[in-house]
């Protein structure tokens, strides 16, 4: 069995009192709950803070972003030796938001994985569609092109090492959100996608997260799926009460 996890994208929010308060509150609040793993996604500013907070615990922490350079004359950017300097142990890559705010293309993506891979940071690549093209019929088109972008730049004994998650752009922060049946439909599309590349053995193993207006409310029911394996969770992380109630409803029998 696939051990559940959940991620909390922090984004663009907080300052510094407030990151060390919510993840300390969240330490206190997920001390001694088993199966399941969690992380936080903190901003960039943040990060040796937060792992300052963690380093002793079972929560890892994440970057939400990583320049596909190791190093040189890229103001603003951060490589992933840096992230990992900091104790980051994954990174957010391809999130719809910097696909549709920053522009990246499927190729930039490809790039940021390949970069995290190279320093042994475990990517967490975000695919989905908009609601246009839910409407238009092309989701498992969109996403499988963003998938296939990645996975045909890396060996397939790499895979192993990528996680998933299913993204709606228009479920994210809308308060809208894919059924647990839509939300299967396109999990089961990535996982064979997966075992087409790399194998059904990794397959099994593989986790896909679901990402999209995820709260304590709707968690469990997504988390009844056969391929629903967690959920990466935005605006709803900042309440260390929802967010640690969500990981605990995620658990598996």
């Amino acid at each position: 069995m696939r051990k559940p996890w959940i991620v909390g994208n922090w984004k663009m929010n907080t300052n510094l009192r407030e990151a060390v308060a919510l993840v300390n509150q969240l330490r206190r609040l997920l001390d001694g709950v088993d199966g399941i793993d969690v992380g936080v996604a903190p901003p960039l500013v943040y990060l040796l803070d937060v792992f300052d907070q963690v380093r002793e615990t079972p929560i890892r922490l994440g970057a939400q972003n990583i320049y596909p350079e190791a190093k040189g004359a890229f103001t603003g950017e951060v490589s992933g030796w840096m992230l990992r300097d900091c104790g980051c142990s994954f990174v957010i890559v391809g999130h719809s938001e910097r696909r549709q705010l920053l522009g990246e293309s499927d190729e930039l993506v490809a790039r940021k994985v390949l970069a995290a891979l190279a320093v042994e940071l475990s990517p967490l690549l975000c695919v989905g569609e908009t609601l246009e093209q839910r409407e238009r019929g092309v989701t498992a088109t969109v996403v499988r092109n963003q998938l296939d972008a990645v996975l045909q730049k890396i060996e397939p004994a790499q895979v192993a090492r990528l996680t998933v998650a299913y993204e709606p752009v228009w479920a994210i922060g809308t308060g809208r959100m894919a059924t647990p049946a839509q939300a299967q439909e396109v999990h089961k599309l990535i996982r064979d996608a997966v075992s087409a590349r790399a194998g059904e053995a990794t397959a099994r193993e593989f986790r896909i997260l679901y990402g999209g207006s995820v709260k304590p409310d709707n968690v469990k029911d997504l988390m009844t799926q056969p391929d629903v394996d967690g959920a990466l969770v935005g605006g709803a992380s900042l309440d260390a009460e929802g967010f640690a109630a969500m990981a605990k409803a995620s658990r598996k029998n």
